[in-house]
């Protein structure tokens, strides 16, 4: 399951990334409330994609990099007791 979700996100990065440059509205000599058209795409589109982001890191954060299963702790690392170094160095 987390393969097919890893392919999916990466199709949707790769729609986000594409579709960020209006490469389709080139040329075009539409303006709206001042600014071109193409200008308006970015500007909505880069807020969708800071939205799909958001979605991203909310859901998927790690696909692909931590172990299936992970309780998303991979470092190993345990609470440092009384008197034990940390991952600083000495005990205080």
């Amino acid at each position: 399951m987390r393969r097919n979700e890893a392919g999916g996100w990466i199709v949707v990065g790769l729609v986000l990334a594409g579709l960020a440059i209006p490469w389709f509205l080139w040329g075009s000599a539409t303006v709206v409330a001042g600014l071109p058209v193409w200008l308006w795409w970015h500007v909505g589109w880069m807020g969708f994609a800071s939205l799909v982001f958001w979605l991203f890191t909310r859901r998927a954060w790690g696909i692909g990099i931590e172990p299936a299963g992970s309780d998303g702790d991979s470092s190993g690392s345990r609470e440092v007791g009384p008197g034990e170094a940390g991952p600083g160095g000495d005990a205080p």
